[in-house]
């Protein structure tokens, strides 16, 4: 049966976000209800409220939630009524070259559901009667979401749903490009710009896999000191250094290992591949415009062997990795509640919101 319940909406960009009743439909053939328990504020949903990724409005936001199955359509296999599950913004339709490959995160099918479920509908309207889209399929800043048996994680019971949540996007997205695209070795040395909520669990990841060197750069302090408790054994604020490429390969001895871009900036990015040593990998983790470029020098890549390469979700196989993440969390080697600074409940999304956009919180939670 439709349910209704209360949403956060953006429906003009760089405006207030809005909280309305919507009427949510049940799941049509393989897909399943959620009643969520909480849901992220993560930077890609101000990102969309500001448009620096665009995205038809209006638009029911949130992509990284966790809750329970309250209903389930036809031919869902896997999943039943009063399952807990943690949202997957990228559909896993296990069948595309990529899916087939290991590499589920670049689905062909999540490619094309940036507004609507995979089959290209919507089961969601506001009060008088007009469509919402979705965020990437999921739309979870929401007291309920139908989603699609492929944008849902069972995980097992027990694990707190505000936790959990942050898994489904910003730990991912940090802990998995360093697990799973850059493979961060013990002893090696790394530079992370950006110590927002992505930037955080890059740096943690990078802890977790032993990296000796790990130098952190905000231009915030307030963010700089929180690198230090996930794990940063150096800290620069880029607003406060002259040439920041040349303090940190003083720092690491002639540049790093591994450089991680967390913000989204061509300059950075470029940065990040100029302080690396010879040989070593820049990884763009933060979303750009779409009119963002980077600038390297080209003859740098041939004679230094130098890498430059994106991470997208973490290069995530979700099925398998937010089962891994959680039980490093229950291990205690992975910091969950520590990133949230803040919770929120859902009338109070545009302060969350505005605490986002102020850089006040690691990670603000909504929780239903």
């Amino acid at each position: 049966m439709a349910r209704k319940g209360k949403a956060v909406i953006c429906r003009q960009n760089n405006a207030p976000v809005v909280v309305e009743e919507i009427e949510v439909e049940s799941p049509h053939r393989g897909e399943v209800m959620v009643k969520l328990g909480a849901c992220g504020v993560c930077h890609s949903d101000l990102s969309a409220v500001n448009g620096t990724i665009g995205m038809p409005l209006p638009l029911i936001l949130g992509h990284e939630g966790a809750g329970t199955v309250v209903e389930v359509g036809e031919g869902v296999s896997g999943l039943a009524v009063g399952d807990t599950v943690i949202s997957s913004f990228v559909n896993m339709c296990g069948k595309c070259r990529y899916c087939v490959t290991g590499r589920p995160h670049l689905c062909d099918v999540g490619a094309k559901a940036i507004i609507s479920l995979p089959d290209g509908t919507l089961r969601t309207r506001d009060a008088k009667g007009a469509p919402l889209n979705i965020f990437s399929a999921c739309g979870v800043m929401a007291e309920y979401a139908t989603m699609h048996m492929d944008n849902v994680v069972k995980i097992a019971r027990g694990m707190p749903l505000p936790q959990a949540a942050l898994i489904s996007c910003g730990v991912m997205t940090g802990v998995g490009a360093v697990f799973n695209t850059a493979k961060v070795e013990p002893g090696a040395s790394v530079l992370v710009i950006g110590a927002g909520g992505v930037g955080l669990n890059v740096i943690q990841g990078c802890a977790i896999s032993g990296a000796g060197i790990i130098v952190a750069v905000d231009m915030a302090d307030n963010k700089l000191e929180l690198a230090k408790q996930f794990g940063a054994t150096h800290t620069l604020n880029a607003g406060k250094e002259e040439n920041l490429v040349k303090t940190v390969k003083k720092l690491t001895g002639g540049g790093v290992d591994y450089a991680f871009e967390c913000i989204g900036l061509g300059k950075m990015v470029g940065e990040a591949f100029r302080a690396l040593r010879k040989g070593g990998t820049a990884l763009v983790v933060g979303v750009a415009r779409g009119d963002d470029n980077t600038s390297i020098k080209t003859a740098s890549i041939t004679f230094e062997e130098k890498t430059l390469t994106g991470s997208y979700y973490g290069s995530a196989r979700p099925r398998e990795d937010f089962p891994r993440l959680i039980a490093l969390y229950q291990s205690k080697q992975l910091k969950l509640d520590e990133l949230i600074t803040r919770t929120y409940r859902i009338d109070e999304a545009a302060q969350a919101f505005a605490d986002l956009e102020a850089g006040r919180n690691a990670r603000g939670v909504i929780v239903f």
